[in-house]
Order: structure tokens, then C-alpha cells, then sequence
């Protein structure tokens, strides 16, 4: 993982207070946001370092950590953990650190240094055979479908870190939701397992259907002489038309359910929700003489 400085990218000093990164946050997110740099590959990856870089910061925790180990600063734990151990090593065996530590270089170096070429045996014990294994960094990244898109199985190829990866996304995938790709994040350290890639998807909706899970609301309009007859009419949903059938004397805002016309379930085949329609009666408003003079005797005969 190359060094990133989160100072420099939000440009801060490294005196800089909680509500100066706050400010300089929101300053660089609204000069290079997607929205005002469209088709911007450069402004996009840009504005995900900005947001890498601003949850690091601007936690108090994240932040101290990251002054002290730099970009090995999410191993930080493990690092303090290692040090621990190795000095109670030291007490036990009655000598001192095998080696110095100057300060400079990489984290892997430091443990070199400090433990000899030793690592850790699985119960947490010092071991001198073997190095301190440390699991990959996880990525995140995030994946745009249009709704139509989401209707249906997706079969997709992501570059990530400049590697294909295949990846199925089943029908009626949420907006928002996230799923794990086991192996496809950072590498490991000294042998370490590699993270794991989170792809986060965000679904836009361009489609005259409102979604609630696996519902689908939308609206019919049918005209004042059907509201007050009823008959026969054909609507669209989401994968074609249906007829439907309005009942004599219907009221305007009345719903009605279609059964299994709504939006796939995820990850449970041949299952999809329902589809609610709601009706608006639309009032005639240029009526001929003949059709004024018939609504008139309608009316004198209530």
C-alpha cells in the first residue's frame, strides 16, 4: 500500500485542529464531488482520497494512530500488541531488545530489527523462528446500477488495483447494501492472509416506480366516467402490461395490489414481491354543451 499524506491532500498542517480538517473537508469534497466533475476519473479518485483521508483524520483515535505509524497505521494495534510481547520476552529471558530501532524506514524493518527475524506462535507466545504474519488492508469501492439493471441477475468484470474480477450480482440487490469478496483486498505482510474487497452499491432510479424492499408503488390515472363505472384497463409494471380490472364507484386515491409484480427477492429465485398501484381520477375539464347539460341532470337527480 503506497503512503498517502492525508495532511497534504486536505492541505493541513499536522497542527491543524478537529474543526480546520472539518473545514478543509468540506472545501476539497465540494471542488472535486462527481456531480460537478462528470466523467472525471481523475476529480473521482480524488474525492476518494479527500473521504479516506477525512475519516482518518477526523477521528481523534484513527488520527493519533496514523501520526505515530504512518500508513502502517491500521496494524497499529498489532504493532503495540508485538512490542508488548517482545518485552515481556526480554524479562523473561533476562536481556534486552536484540538490535535498535532508528525511527526511519519501514514497520517491517522495525520488527526485523527489534524481534531478529522472530514472530508469534498461534497461542501469542514470542517464537525466533518465523515473522509476525499481518493481514492485508481491505479495499472499498463502489458499484452504480441503474434499478432496471438491478431487476435482474448481473454478470460484471471490476478492475481493482489493476486485477479482473468476475463478479455475479443477484437480482434485487438494495441500494446501499455491500457485499464481501473474500482474497480481493491488500496484500498480506510476511506471508499474512490478504484483505478482503467490499463493494458497496448504489442503486439511482430513473423509472416512474417507487421501491420499499422488494415493493414496487407507482400510480394510474383513469378517467371520471371509469372511476364511476368501472371497466376494464391495462397498466404497466416493471417487466411489461397487466389488465386490471376497476371497480364500479372507485374513489380517487384508492391502492390497489398486484400479487407477485413487484421486484425480485434477493437471492430466493422465482420469489418477488408485490406491486401497489394507486389510482387518480382525472375531472374532465373542457366539456361540450351536451356533456354539461348531461353532468346537470345527473346532479338535479341527486
Amino acid at each position: 500500500m503506497d503512503y498517502i499524506d492525508y495532511y497534504k491532500e486536505l492541505g493541513v498542517s499536522k497542527e491543524a485542529t478537529e474543526q480546520d480538517i472539518k473545514k478543509a473537508y468540506r472545501k476539497m469534497a465540494r471542488k472535486y464531488h462527481p456531480d460537478v466533475n462528470p466523467n472525471d476519473a481523475a476529480a473521482e479518485q480524488k474525492f476518494k482520497v479527500i473521504n479516506e483521508a477525512n475519516e482518518v483524520l477526523g477521528d481523534p483515535e484513527k488520527r493519533k494512530k496514523y501520526d505515530q505509524y504512518g500508513k502502517d497505521w491500521i496494524h497499529a494495534e498489532a504493532f503495540e500488541e508485538a512490542k508488548k510481547q517482545q518485552r515481556t520476552a526480554n524479562r523473561q529471558q533476562g536481556g534486552g531488545p536484540r538490535g535498535k530501532y532508528s525511527g526511519s524506514g519501514d514497520f517491517s524493518d522495525f520488527f526485523e530489527a527489534m524481534f531478529g527475524g522472530g514472530g508469534f506462535t498461534s497461542g501469542g507466545g514470542f517464537s525466533g523462528g518465523g515473522q509476525v504474519k499481518f493481514r492485508g488492508q481491505d479495499f472499498n469501492a463502489e458499484l452504480r446500477l441503474g434499478l432496471r439493471d438491478a431487476y435482474s441477475t448481473q454478470k460484471q468484470t471490476l478492475t481493482v488495483n489493476g486485477k479482473n474480477i468476475r463478479l455475479t450480482i443477484p437480482a434485487g440487490i438494495e441500494d446501499g447494501q455491500t457485499i464481501k469478496i473474500t482474497g480481493h483486498g491488500g496484500p498480506g505482510r510476511n506471508g499474512g492472509p490478504k484483505g478482503d474487497l467490499f463493494i458497496t452499491f448504489s442503486i439511482t432510479n430513473d423509472t416512474p416506480f417507487k421501491r420499499d424492499g422488494s415493493h414496487l408503488y407507482g400510480h394510474v390515472d383513469i378517467d371520471l366516467y371509469t372511476a364511476v363505472l368501472g371497466g376494464d384497463i391495462t397498466v404497466d409494471t416493471f417487466n411489461g402490461k397487466a389488465k386490471l380490472k376497476v371497480r364500479p364507484g372507485t374513489q380517487n386515491g384508492t391502492q390497489v395490489k398486484l400479487k407477485g409484480k413487484g421486484f425480485p427477492k434477493y437471492k430466493k429465485e422465482g420469489e418477488f414481491g408485490d406491486l401497489y398501484l394507486t389510482y387518480t381520477v382525472i375531472i374532465p375539464t373542457s366539456l361540450s354543451s351536451k356533456e354539461k347539460e348531461l353532468f346537470q341532470q345527473l346532479a338535479a337527480l341527486k
